[in-house]
């Protein structure tokens, strides 16, 4: 196999109209389907418009494929005992909560409610890995703790895939896309979630945006969980929106208005903008406080830093959270090069050489969402302007990936295609995630699952590939031998 370039599933011999009949059609199915978001240009609550999404899957090795599935019930039960570590959490951000002030708000409600004790001890996860192919194995480009997004969207992009090749003539190929349901998955976990709680007259909060864009998939979650259980009411409010209905009774429990929320969902609060005020702040403390279960608990939020997922690759670390060496050569097998500037020999070291060579390396900072890593030769600016700072310990550097390429469409709403020719597929890079759901408390892992997957994909001449901000576009695999 080509490592540089791979193959598309089939290739289109159409016609210009032939090929906008497709694309009409395409995305007359997305829209009925449910593969869409509001437009953030003419934002209206009641309008949607196609999500970026590529016309046919993209081609990804099964082994690399199912090398990723089968890890993930060990990736879930690491980060759980992680996100169980006192210690291990204070000395791995001991120095990020000093040079970034946003993780630091995050680690003071942290160390807040470990000091008074947890009200509820059960903690839900639903977590994505990512991963990009480098050299025939797979990466992992990062694991994600809080608002791991497009379980929903995912389980549909699965459907239109086999629904696109059946038009194109190919049905015989469906049987290489697997199948896939997410957001069954991803919600039967907070049922489950909400079935401990014990009350049931609680209900499930979402916490939002202040505006939604991604309404579909959040919505899906809610839907989902209501065809799962009639019982389950879903509420949904931003962190704004709780500020003045928001308390908790004698027992801790967590009253939104009248409604006891048995369980908090966060789709936000990942990010600066969630917390304009310091009232914000006070809620999201208020929360942890409570006895609700939260999905991430504030210590899983912490456990999906960059700056302890960094602190995982030392040698010796995972030996302190998986049982057998089977395990942890499991794990480290995907990890990728992840690199700590903090103020010591190596630090040092690895600045100047990532300053040289900056094209082998990505620059991450503590944050969440896209759209906030640094490329090229930014990254040689910014380490510059850094590096005698104590800014840079609340960065970490990577090892930079270069997956083999593809050719596929991207259908947006916009840009119509105009014609049906070599320009109009572009050279593409996808990235698999594979969604996982943990529930447990500090001594016990009493739910753990691995429930599908997503691809999220690229052109390739662009650095970042957010699906939300119009850039990337949502996908699925095409398994290749």
């Amino acid at each position: 196999m080509d490592v540089s370039r791979l193959q598309p599933c089939i290739q289109l011999q159409l016609s210009n109209e032939e090929f906008q009949t497709v694309i009409d059609k395409a995305k007359d199915w997305a829209l009925m389907h449910g593969i869409s978001m509001r437009s953030k240009e003419s934002f209206n609550k009641n309008q949607v418009q196609v999500l970026p999404f590529t016309l046919l899957p993209s081609v990804f090795p099964r082994k690399n494929f199912e090398k990723a599935k089968n890890i993930q019930i060990l990736l879930n039960e690491l980060i759980h005992r992680v996100a169980h570590n006192h210690t291990y959490i204070v000395d791995s951000l001991k120095s990020t909560i000093n040079a970034d002030s946003f993780t630091a708000k995050l680690f003071e409600i942290y160390e807040i409610v470990h000091k008074e004790g947890y009200s509820q001890n059960i903690s839900i996860g639903l977590l994505r890995s990512d991963y990009m192919l480098h050299e025939n194995d797979i990466k992992q480009v990062e694991l994600n703790t809080i608002a791991s997004s497009f379980g929903g969207i995912a389980t549909v992009t699965t459907q239109y895939h086999k629904y696109i090749l059946s038009e194109l003539g190919h049905s015989d190929k469906i049987e290489n896309v697997p199948e896939n349901n997410p957001i069954t998955g991803l919600c039967t976990g907070l049922t489950y979630a909400w079935k401990l709680y014990n009350n049931k007259q609680s209900v499930i909060l979402f916490i939002v945006e202040d505006i939604t864009y991604n309404i579909c998939d959040q919505r899906f979650h809610e839907f989902e969980i209501r065809k799962l259980n009639p019982e389950i009411k879903v509420i949904r409010r931003s962190l704004r929106d709780l500020v003045p209905e928001t308390k908790l009774n004698s027992d801790k429990e967590l009253l939104v208005g009248n409604e006891i929320v048995s369980v908090v969902y966060f789709r936000s609060g990942y990010q600066v903008e969630a917390y304009p005020t310091e009232q914000e702040w006070s809620i999201r403390l208020l929360i942890e406080r409570s006895r609700a279960i939260k999905c991430p608990s504030i210590q899983y939020h912490l456990a999906g830093t960059k700056k302890v997922q960094q602190s995982l690759t030392h040698p010796n670390a995972l030996n302190m959270f998986l049982k057998d060496s089977d395990s942890i050569k499991q794990v480290q097998e995907v990890f990728a090069g992840l690199y700590s500037l903090e103020f010591n020999n190596e630090g040092d070291a690895i600045i100047e050489e990532a300053m040289a060579n900056p094209k082998k390396y990505v620059l991450k900072p503590q944050r969440e969402g896209g759209g906030n890593n640094i490329y090229n030769e930014n990254i040689t600016s910014k380490l510059e302007l850094m590096k005698s700072s104590e800014e840079r310990t609340a960065w970490i550097l990577m090892d930079r990936f270069y997956p083999p390429t593809q050719k596929n469409y991207i259908v947006r709403a916009q840009n119509e295609p105009f014609e049906h020719n070599d320009f109009s597929f572009l050279d593409v890079i996808p990235e698999l995630g594979i969604y996982g759901v943990v529930i447990g408390d500090h001594d016990h892992v009493i739910y753990n699952e691995q429930v599908g997957h997503i691809l999220r994909t690229k052109p390739s001449n662009e650095n970042e590939g957010g699906i939300a901000a119009g850039i990337g576009a949502i996908d699925g695999p095409y398994l290749i031998s």
